[in-house]
């Protein structure tokens, strides 16, 4: 058996338990999870995947299924109710701002 080192992380217990659940359903230990990730780091000499933010792009009704879809009327709804409100002329300078139509 070969050497091994160890690795201490802290991670948010949130994120830990969803990898736990993913990586039991694939049949893989944390800890080999780990080390493919670092073997991958050293042989690609970087991070193995690409790292950006996340598009700022606006909810499309089309990609949305009937629960979320409903859910993000029930946000909606609730704005109003709240008075979180702007008018259509500050939406539409936003949207041209924020996403060029």
């Amino acid at each position: 058996m070969a050497r091994t080192s160890n690795v201490f992380a802290r991670v948010e217990p949130e994120i830990k338990q969803q990898a736990e659940s993913v990586l039991e359903q694939l049949g893989t230990p944390m800890s080999n999870a780990i080390g493919i990730f670092l073997r991958q780091v050293a042989m690609q000499k970087g991070i193995p995947f690409e790292i950006k933010l996340p598009q700022n792009v606006p909810v499309s009704y089309g990609a949305l299924n009937e629960d979320e879809f409903n859910a993000e009327i029930e946000k909606g709804l609730s704005d109003v109710a709240s008075g979180r409100v702007i008018s259509a002329q500050n939406v539409a300078e936003k949207m041209h701002k924020d996403y060029g139509i």
